[in-house]
């Protein structure tokens, strides 16, 4: 592919404008390690949604939709949808409580929730566990995008897009800290959202396409349309939305849809000016994130079934594509590869904006564990300020070269998704209840986190998945691996718990004084309290029974806005006018409960 001159200088100075943020904000980024990872806790609500939905807007994301409808429809994205209940939970429960507890990152809650050697062995272990391991691993599938991207649409060996991408991401990255982060998002969002609208209403009016209607009446793509999957189906159904819906979103942790919150969506909520700035960036992400930015990369998926109905079409048309790289999530840049001059360089950028976006807010979060949760705790606790950023800056560097290199090694961003998926699950749960329930210790966590990534790497890389699991000579079907894993690691941690001693009194009493968590799952604890003249309560009013309430209205009002967005494009009418009245009407009630949660929330 050819780019034009008009092409090329969208591209220069899009990254002209990155590179000089992150220069511009170095000097005031550099002064203190909260500067470096939190902006000195001083954002507003607008700036951390906009940075929230922009980490989101990965160049992994537009392939892995790509690649679930054109294998399961678009039924088959509830497998992430289904995280807007987690998401709404944080926005009216857990955002609040996290500003609360001033911590830095989510892993130095280990410390205040918990007690002793068990809870700091915990924060040092996840530091490793999620900031390097995982974080790598997220970083390495959106990585893996770009290298198809770079491939199919520029020709591109693997090692030129890792380079090229990799250098300038992690320079900025390096050099702003998140005050960069942040306000490089704020650019990368307009440029991601004017790139994806843009090429999907070009590409589904192509000559070869023909329109909406004509995608919607084509034979690839008729029973690929309905946004719930066909109830005829039993397995599918199974699939597709009951396990997502009645398990996974609250069994399994997943990064940026993690129960209670946590990663980098709670730096974000860390980072904000105060409580109602946390829950006012977490509800506007949530709003953006689920109800109006899939559709472009859904229509384009949609209009590839027309062009490149199977792989070996895809091949045919690229054949300098390895063998190893080919995938259905090849056909979202397929299609970008017939965009017009122009257009096809803002499309660029706006790919590079996701993939630079999403690689810093997860550099500068992994970094922040790095230094804060194991470099400061383990080994050198009395390390300077100026010594913690400089750890921050090496670190960025050191995840970003072993992100590249395992995304040289990989081959599809779905397996990815799934293998993740199965890693957590079972652990959602605790996250929920820790706040909730005095019982919950470090055991709890220790047990379920190691039960459920041992469960997790026997089912995907030995026999024993075979064993169990079809197509191969398994008992159970497929979609039973994570209830299969849920079930066992929540056994597993639920024993862990009630053999185990709870923390002491003086954690629990901590915790609470700080926190006000409230409810009957504290209820012991605030009596022993009173009984041993200590003052935990500050009589606040237990709100989670009204942000249940919240949290219900805006799962109704998120769910009818896509929707209503769907059958607005597919045409749909009537059905269009119901789901809008509908998603008014719950807009409305989500009002006046939240004015009851909190008299002004911005």
């Amino acid at each position: 592919m050819k780019l034009s001159i008009l092409d090329y200088g969208f591209i220069a100075v899009f990254f002209s404008i990155v590179l000089g943020i992150g220069i511009y904000v170095s000097k005031k980024s550099g002064k203190n390690s909260s500067e470096y990872f939190l902006s000195g806790k001083t954002m507003p609500w607008w700036l951390l949604g906009l940075s929230m939905v922009a980490t989101t807007f990965s160049t992994d994301t537009p392939n892995l939709v790509t690649d679930l409808v054109r294998n399961n429809g678009v039924s088959g994205n509830w497998g992430w949808w289904c995280f807007l209940i987690t998401g709404m939970l944080t926005v009216f429960v857990y955002a609040k409580l996290w500003r609360k507890s001033n911590v830095n990152t989510d892993l130095e809650f280990y410390e205040l929730r918990y007690g002793g050697k068990p809870a700091s062995f915990l924060r040092k272990f996840r530091a490793v566990y999620l900031g390097v391991i995982f974080n790598v691993i997220t970083m390495s599938a959106v990585t893996l995008a770009a290298i198809k991207i770079g491939g199919i649409m520029l020709g591109l060996e693997p090692w030129e897009t890792v380079v090229g991408a990799g250098l300038i991401t992690v320079t900025f990255s390096a050099l702003g800290g998140f005050k960069g982060v942040v306000y490089t998002d704020f650019l990368l969002f307009f440029v991601a959202m004017a790139g994806a609208i843009g090429a999907a209403y070009y590409l589904v009016n192509l000559p070869e396409v023909g329109g909406i209607h004509a995608v919607m009446a084509n034979e690839n793509v008729k029973d690929k349309l309905s946004i719930l999957p066909d109830f005829s189906n039993t397995e599918m159904v199974i699939t597709l939305l009951v396990i997502p819906l009645a398990v996974q979103w609250w069994s399994s942790w997943y990064p940026g849809g993690e129960p209670g919150g946590g990663g980098y969506i709670a730096q974000r909520m860390l980072a904000a000016k105060n409580e109602n700035h946390a829950i006012g960036a977490t509800f506007f992400f949530n709003i953006m994130h689920y109800a109006l930015r899939p559709w472009p990369w859904i229509v384009v998926a949609l209009a590839s079934l027309v062009v490149y109905p199977d792989i070996a079409s895809i091949s045919a048309a690229f054949p300098d594509v390895p063998a190893d790289k080919l995938g259905h999530d090849l056909a979202y840049s397929a299609m970008l590869t017939k965009l017009p001059s122009g257009l096809l360089g803002l499309v660029l950028a706006s790919l590079i904006a996701a993939y630079m976006s999403t690689i810093s807010t997860q550099l500068n979060w992994g970094s922040s564990y790095i230094v804060f949760d194991f470099y400061k705790q383990q080994i050198n606790p009395n390390a300077t300020e100026k010594r913690l950023v400089a750890v921050g800056r090496f670190s960025t560097v050191i995840l970003m070269v072993f992100s590249a290199i395992l995304a040289l090694l990989m081959q599809n961003a779905m397996q990815i998704f799934d293998m993740l998926l199965l890693f957590g699950a079972g652990t959602g749960l605790i996250f929920i209840l820790r706040w909730f329930w005095w019982r919950i210790n470090a055991w709890t966590e220790i047990s379920a986190m190691f039960a459920s990534g041992i469960l997790s790497i026997s089912l995907k890389a030995t026999p024993l998945g075979a064993f169990f699991f079809a197509p191969e000579t398994g008992w159970l079907p497929e979609w039973g691996e994570i209830p299969f894993v849920m079930v066992i690691t929540t056994l597993i941690w639920l024993v862990a718990t009630f053999i185990t001693p709870p923390e002491s009194n003086m954690v629990l009493y901590s915790f609470y004084k700080k926190i006000q968590p409230g409810g009957p799952g504290w209820a012991k604890v605030v009596a022993e309290a009173k009984e041993d003249g200590v003052v935990i309560d500050k009589g606040e009013k237990w709100s989670v029974p009204q942000g249940i309430l919240a949290m219900l209205l805006g799962v109704v009002l998120i769910y009818t806005i896509m929707f209503a967005t769907g059958h607005w494009i597919y045409g749909h009418t009537t059905s269009a006018l119901i789901l809008t009245g509908i998603a008014a009407v719950s807009g409305f009630l989500l009002i006046k409960a939240w004015g009851k949660m909190k008299d002004n929330i911005l």
